[in-house]
Formats: C-alpha cells, structure tokens, sequence
C-alpha cells in the first residue's frame, strides 16, 4: 500500500497550482459546456461524515435576496427549508478542460454523498455552474449573475488565478461565503481579516504562496539548520508573494538573507545566481514557478553551487524533475513543497471513502480530490449550524468555530480572520532512481511551521 500511496501523493501535490499558469492541454472527455443544475436526492440512509435531519429545531425558510452592493454578511439567500444552492464557474471547455471537468466531478460527488444521506439538517444541496474557460471576462459576469439572479448561498471552488483575481472584490464586495479557491495568489491571504473587505467571508485551503515562502524558509532552519539563506524570485504575482512569505519569516527568525529578482521565462538569470553565490548561503529558496525554475536550478549548478534548494510545490512534478536531474546529480538536492499525504490510516479511509463515491476514471485524479475537498469544507460550516439559523454571517462564524481537518492533509485554523491556506506541507526531495513516473521521494511528512522550527 505504500507504493500506491506515495504514487497517488505525488500525483496530487501538482494539483490546482497547474491553472494558475499558462499552457495546458486539452481534454473534452465528459464536457458540459452550458449551465448545469446538479439535480438532489433523498434517500434514508446517511452516509459517513453526513449529518442525519434535524427534527426538533428546523432552520428558518428563505429571507429574501440579498442587495449586491451591501457589504453586510448580516443576511441570507439561496436557502430554504430544504434546501442550499450553490455555484461555481469552470473551465469545461477549452485547453483548461483538463482542470475543470475533474473538478467538477469531485464537488459532485461529494455533493451526491451528502444528498443522498439526507442532506445536511433537512437540506439537500442544488449546485449550478456554467463553464468559464478559464477566461476572466467570462469568469466575472457569471459570478455575479449566481451573486444577483440565481441568489445562491455560497460559492464554492473558486478556480485558477485568473478568474479569482477578477472576481475577488466583488466577493469581499457583496459579503458571500466563498470557499475554496483553485490558486494560491496572495490576494488571498490575511492574517486577521475582521471585515468581509479584508477578506473574512473567504476561506482558501491550498496553500497561498506567501504561506508556502514562509514554510520553505522553515525548512531552511528547521531542517538544515540555515542561517543564512539566498531567495531566487521572479517578477510576477507568484514569485513575490513568495519572496514576502519567506522575507517575513526571515525577519522574524532573525536570519541573514539576500533576494535576487529574474524576469519570468528569462533566459538568462546568471547575473542574479552570481550575485547570490556571493552571498555565501547554506540554503536556497527557489521562488519561481514551472518553466522559470529549471533555469534558475541549472544555473546554480552551473556556477558550483552545492547547498540544498527548495522550490514550489507548483514545480513537484515528473517533467520537472527530469528537466534538472542531469545539472544537479553529484551537486545538490533539489527539494519542492506538497500539501497532501495519505500516509495515515485515516486519511488512507478518506481516499477510499472519495472513490467510493466518484466516478471510476476520477478515482486517482487530483483535481476531483480538490472538489470532494471543496465540498467538504462547505459542508462542515454547515454541519457546524444543524439547529441553528443559517445565514452568511453564521456560516463565517461556524467556520471560525474550530479547525477543520482537509481530508488528505492538514489542518485549517479560520479563527480570527486568519486566511492562510493550509500551513502544514510535506517536503519532497528529486530521486531518478524511483522510476514511477514522478521521481520526487518523500523527505519530510505533513508538518505546520511550529512543529518544522521545533527542529531547530
């Protein structure tokens, strides 16, 4: 089992990240590319991790629609007695099809598990979604018709960094509860978001980069035992949202740092990694992500560089590792970051509950397990109100309540506006010699900040 384990693992960790980037391919398998309505069920008998209908205390029927411009959680739409409607924009057409069709396949069938168990305190849940293409002129428009005519509840499993950015305010904007977002874009984050504007209504669960820069630097301390470390950042959204995580957990840990800037896709970055190398660092953070980090990697072999490196969990993947195996062989090691793990026994009966649940050829996608992911996570706000009004400023409270375990991962404390991401990443570390396609091997498991820095 644990082959298969590890197999899925690094399958997973390349994830959503993939569509904040450009490129892709295409795959139309399965396409709808109209609104669809995500039709409900009841049937008697719960299914594990639902709630069974309440009997005694029934929530109230729908208040009436909330205004767009008013900044206010303090209302509710898109419920009734019976049920709670939600919505999503994906790409199911197009090059980023390959993303949205599994996503949306995995929403769904968490969806069905609950429905079929008998919803959540007497509610099924109805999910609506129209396809996007990834495209932000067409993302925006049908997030706000689901905000103002549908009138849904929540949205749910907001995807890629694209779309997010322009829908982002307008979300904050109006006060619904959004959770999950397909990107780890730094607009996202807040340590103590106390108004929807700062983000309170929105709840992200993979990891933010700034997050993630402040991890790779924990690892850096925690374990190798920096004290001096060099960052590589390119000069896009990704790359200094990094570079702020990791300056921000440098500072605080009292580490000697120096940051270099390279243009995205630059073909030559040397000026930087010399300028580096005479920094004289024991470890370095490689902040760029996909095409742009092979560049970085291979010039600091070029020039001798010999300390450990960390990049990414966007850049954890087979391509990745065979692009700079030959530069960095006999040199150094080449380390990425990764958020799921299903190395536990109750995180292993997670995964099979999920593909019990969802269609056969989604069993090992990673993109279907972040929408059975996304559906868990709205459902827990939930589950959090059985017998309780149910409005939006509940649900944000509810989801504040206490933490939330991600199914195959870590844990997610929302208290106090905090609106990190999941903290806790595993360490993957470049090994050729395992021959299963992905050729990352695992170095560190699942570990929050607090728990990589008690090495030190």
């Amino acid at each position: 089992m644990k082959k298969r384990v590890f197999s899925i693992l690094l399958a997973t960790i390349i994830l959503v990240s993939i569509a904040a980037c450009t490129g892709g391919t295409s795959d139309t398998a399965g396409q709808n590319t109209g609104n669809t309505d995500t039709g409900t069920s009841n049937t008697s008998s719960p299914s594990p991790g639902t709630s069974s209908p309440a009997t005694s205390s029934p929530s109230p029927s729908d208040t009436g629609a909330a205004s767009p411009d008013t900044p206010s959680g303090g209302f509710v739409q898109g419920i009734t007695d019976t049920e709670v409607l939600i919505a999503n924009s994906l790409p199911i057409s197009g090059p980023w099809a390959v993303t949205g069709v599994p996503t949306k396949a995995g929403l769904e069938a968490y969806i069905r598990m609950i429905n079929e168990g008998g919803g959540i305190d007497g509610r099924l849940i109805r999910y609506i979604h129209q396809d996007d293409e990834a495209d932000p002129m067409k993302g925006k428009p049908i997030t706000q018709s689901f905000i103002n005519d549908d009138k849904v509840f929540a949205i749910v499993e907001s995807f890629g960094t694209a779309v997010v950015g322009a829908i982002i305010d307008d979300l904050r904007e109006v006060g619904i509860p959004t959770v999950y977002f397909g990107t780890g874009i730094g607009q996202l984050y807040a340590e103590n978001a106390k108004t929807n504007a700062e983000g309170r209504n929105t709840f992200p669960v993979q990891p933010i980069y700034t997050t993630e820069g402040q991890v790779m630097v924990a690892r850096g301390a925690g374990d190798f035992k920096a004290t001096k470390i060099g960052i590589i950042y390119t000069n896009d959204d990704a790359g200094k949202d990094m570079l702020l995580g990791a300056e921000k957990k440098c500072q605080e840990l009292g580490i000697n740092y120096k940051s270099e800037q390279v243009a995205v896709n630059a073909p030559d970055v040397s000026a930087a990694i010399t300028s580096i190398k005479s920094f004289d660092p024991d470890f370095i953070v490689c902040a760029a992500i996909q095409a742009t980090m092979p560049t970085i990697v291979k010039e600091l072999a070029s020039q001798g560089l010999s300390v450990p490196v960390i990049t990414s969990y966007v850049n954890a993947s087979g391509a990745m590792a065979e692009a700079v195996a030959s530069d960095i062989t006999g040199r150094f090691d080449l380390y990425a970051s990764g958020w799921l793990d299903y190395s536990t026994d109750e995180r292993w009966a997670n995964l099979e509950l999920y593909q019990e649940w969802v269609e056969e050829e989604y069993r090992f996608n990673s993109y279907a397990q972040c929408g059975w992911i996304a559906g868990y996570f709205f459902c827990e706000g939930l589950r959090r109100l059985v017998g309780k009004e149910v409005t939006w400023d509940s649900f944000i409270d509810a989801m504040e309540q206490a933490p939330i375990t991600i199914p195959f991962g870590g844990t997610i404390d929302y208290s106090n506006g905090k609106r990190m991401g999941t903290p806790a990443l595993a360490m993957f570390r470049v090994n050729m010699e395992l021959n299963d396609g992905f050729n990352w091997e695992l170095a560190a498991p699942l570990e929050s900040i607090d728990e990589i820095l008690a090495k030190v």
